[in-house]
């Protein structure tokens, strides 16, 4: 994914602009990376270049889950409707 992709997108939820924390880069793109909406908590992940960025609905936590813990972050098991970080104040501080 380019950075300057960056600078257009928004959640899709609540249109506020997202934090972006990389992971990894390959060839000065974007490979992995986490992006979390500051106001509603929810994080979208970067996977092999692709942003996933479809409605929590679509989404299946399992799939997602040995990534996240790849990366070191927990999805919440509190919020079972949405994907949401554990441990989200981590990723925005970082």
């Amino acid at each position: 994914m380019r950075k300057a992709l960056l600078d257009k997108m928004c959640c899709p939820f609540d249109k506020q602009d997202l934090q972006v924390t990389i992971i990894s880069e390959i060839d000065e793109e974007i490979h992995e990376g986490i992006m979390l909406c500051p106001d509603c908590n929810r994080y979208y992940p970067i996977i092999f270049g692709i942003p996933i960025m479809t409605p929590d609905e679509y989404r299946q936590k399992g799939l997602e889950a040995p990534v996240m813990e790849k990366w070191g972050l927990s999805i919440d098991p509190h919020n079972p409707d949405r994907f949401v970080l554990e441990n989200a104040q981590k990723v925005i501080e970082e």
